[in-house]
């Protein structure tokens, strides 16, 4: 059989051309310059940020977890020093409202696009930019508010509950895990004791719930004591070490070294004056009470932090750095927060009704002070002059008898 051709006319074969590159242009037209718009509401971006600044403080802070006051004066320091900035169709504080959305409410991308009514590619770069500039922030906020560590803290200073104690401690160590997104080859590594993949974050935190330390970043899975001491030895993280004759409190997952004091350990010492054994007994039973009273702040501090910002319970699929970035964000403006000369949040006030009260023990003025020497040759305790007294003594051992009985 023998093959058919079809000869088409050359001026046929242009005209289809034309047509084709025309319909192409048509539909370019319409789905890209003559577009339907897709957010269309009068009630958008910086008209509803505006609306909340006017209106009812609870609503406000319902939303941005902040104070009016806070969000403006917040705005002003992140504008002139920390390179925040909107564009000709995004205001400057549309740019925070927009990262504080996404942090408080763990809003989705969609979720901000519909609220702001901008593109998902919009809201994207500048959550970015929200992000790096409080990022920069931190630097000048989440630092020792006294660097010499001169002064008693007020919290302890105040409270004669602790002053006898620890009138020498300037602040607390601890840390918490925060959830994380990560790549099924890397989830083993930050599956730590919850089972769920976590960011295992350090902290150094005062008596008024302000951090002046933190390190983020770390797996679920690292220990407490590899992470203390990456921090504590390496220079580039500026760790404000305790001056001589002040010390950190922290629990029992960290190294004993001089200025760390730990928990008072649980030993069987066998002593020579059974009567001694029950007053230590009982002083190490106090002090072990009013030491986790006292590290009850780093705890009502993380709990503050978690409860203000929602995204840190439930971490969206960010790659890791920024989720590393979120987090020190986060406790940026906790600190902006709680420093901030207004003074008033509700979730700090909260934390701080809710603290709880020790009732006084009457059988605590009648423990007298105690002075323990050991002798050299390594002999039990000895009694004189109603005291038992010992001739040497470590230095840790020192920080945990000193614990244990006020001098």
């Amino acid at each position: 059989m023998c093959p058919i051709y079809i000869i088409m006319d050359p001026n046929q074969i242009r005209r289809r051309r034309r047509n084709t590159a025309i319909n192409l242009l048509v539909e370019y037209y319409n789905t890209y310059i003559n577009r339907s718009p897709c957010y269309t509401s009068s009630h958008f971006g910086d008209k509803w940020v505006a609306e909340m600044l006017v209106g009812h403080p609870t609503r406000f802070h319902n939303m941005f977890r902040m104070t009016q006051d806070v969000f403006t004066d917040l705005l002003a320091e992140l504008i002139g020093s920390h390179g925040l900035n909107g564009s000709m169709r995004m205001t400057d504080r549309e740019v925070l409202a927009i990262t504080l959305y996404i942090f408080s409410q763990n809003e989705s991308m969609r979720g901000a696009m519909e609220c702001f009514q901008h593109s998902s590619e919009t809201i994207r770069r500048y959550f970015s930019v929200g992000l790096s500039a409080l990022v920069s922030l931190a630097k000048q906020v989440i630092k020792p508010t006294d660097p010499t560590f001169s002064q008693t803290p007020a919290e302890i200073r105040h409270d004669r509950r602790y002053m006898s104690f620890f009138k020498d401690c300037i602040s607390t160590i601890d840390g918490t895990h925060v959830d994380a997104r990560v790549s099924s080859n890397e989830k083993v590594a930050f599956i730590g004791r919850s089972g769920t993949p976590t960011q295992n974050v350090r902290a150094v935190c005062n008596f008024n719930m302000f951090f002046t330390f933190i390190m983020s970043g770390w797996e679920g899975s690292a220990h407490d004591s590899r992470i203390f001491k990456s921090a504590t030895r390496n220079p580039h993280y500026s760790f404000p070490h305790p001056p001589q004759g002040k010390y950190y409190l922290v629990d029992v997952g960290y190294p004993l070294q001089r200025g760390y004091l730990k928990p008072y350990p649980d030993t069987n010492i066998i002593y020579m004056i059974s009567n001694e054994q029950v007053m230590l007994q009982e002083a190490e039973k106090r002090c072990s009470i009013k030491a986790f009273l006292l590290r009850g702040a780093i705890e009502r501090t993380f709990g503050v932090w978690k409860k203000q910002w929602v995204i840190l319970r439930d971490m969206p699929p960010y790659p890791f750095s920024k989720q590393v970035q979120i987090v020190i964000a986060t406790m940026t403006i906790h600190n902006y927060i709680r420093r901030h000369p207004s003074r008033y949040d509700v979730d700090f006030l909260n934390a701080e009704a809710n603290q709880q009260e020790v009732v006084q023990d009457p059988s605590e003025n009648q423990i007298v002070s105690l002075c323990y020497e050991i002798t050299a040759n390594n002999q039990p305790f000895v009694l004189r002059n109603g005291k038992v007294q010992m001739k040497w003594l470590s230095f840790e051992n020192r920080l945990l008898m000193r614990w244990l009985i006020c001098d």
